[in-house]
């Protein structure tokens, strides 16, 4: 069995926050891949399913991000698993938007729901980080995290967790390569945009004259 853990904060006015990937993973893959009902168990929401062949708990915690190793860790003592059966969907600020990372162990880079875990786990458990860009600005960081992703973010947006999401069975069997094969796959990333072409030379109205060849016109 495995443990799939999508971070966010419980409630409609977060739901489309960009602090919220981790639960719009979750949603998807329950919805694309048959779970059943989301129920109350663990301080949070869980759905239980298949991912291929491996029986996978997605686990939404509903303690709010700064404790979601509260409900994590329950989980996991539950089913007497440790953290290498847990996987845990998550924003990630270093990692630009429209693109996904996995990696294992590591430190919590600024995230709040990953230091919690860390701290009740230790840091060797999986994750995959959902990137949402860095707005540039140290100063910028807690609105553009806690604010919504903006209109124009939103195919592309869905783009991602529709990737992840297809993806998903790959990461449940244990090959994060052949899972961000897939999304690269199903969610290319976005061409850079064409810089623009430099204007033409201006001419000096001497020479456009001299060009032009002498002037026809009687005097």
């Amino acid at each position: 069995m495995h443990i799939f853990a999508g971070l966010g904060n419980p409630g409609r006015d977060y739901a489309m926050h960009r602090h919220n990937a981790g639960f719009m993973a979750l949603d998807a893959i329950a919805s694309d891949h048959g779970f059943g009902a989301w129920r109350q168990k663990f301080q949070g929401q869980v759905a239980e399913g298949r991912l291929g062949g491996t029986k996978v708990l997605l686990l939404k915690p509903s303690t709010f991000m700064n404790r979601s190793g509260q409900s994590v860790a329950e989980a996991l003592r539950f089913h007497k698993l440790t953290p290498a059966d847990l996987t845990v969907f998550h924003d990630e600020l270093d990692v630009a938007f429209g693109k996904v990372k996995v990696k294992t162990g590591g430190g919590h880079a600024g995230n709040n729901g990953i230091r919690s875990i860390t701290q009740h786990l230790g840091p060797d458990f999986q994750r995959v980080r959902i990137g949402i860009g860095h707005p540039g600005d140290k100063r910028k960081v807690t609105g553009h995290v806690l604010g919504a992703f903006g209109k124009s973010e939103q195919p592309l947006l869905q783009q991602i967790i529709d990737a992840v999401s297809f993806a998903a069975p790959k990461l449940a069997a244990g090959d994060a390569p052949a899972f961000l094969t897939d999304v690269a796959l199903k969610c290319p990333p976005p061409k850079p945009p064409k810089p623009p072409k430099p204007p033409k030379p201006a001419v000096a109205k001497d020479e456009d004259d001299a060009a032009r060849g002498p002037s026809t016109e009687e005097s």
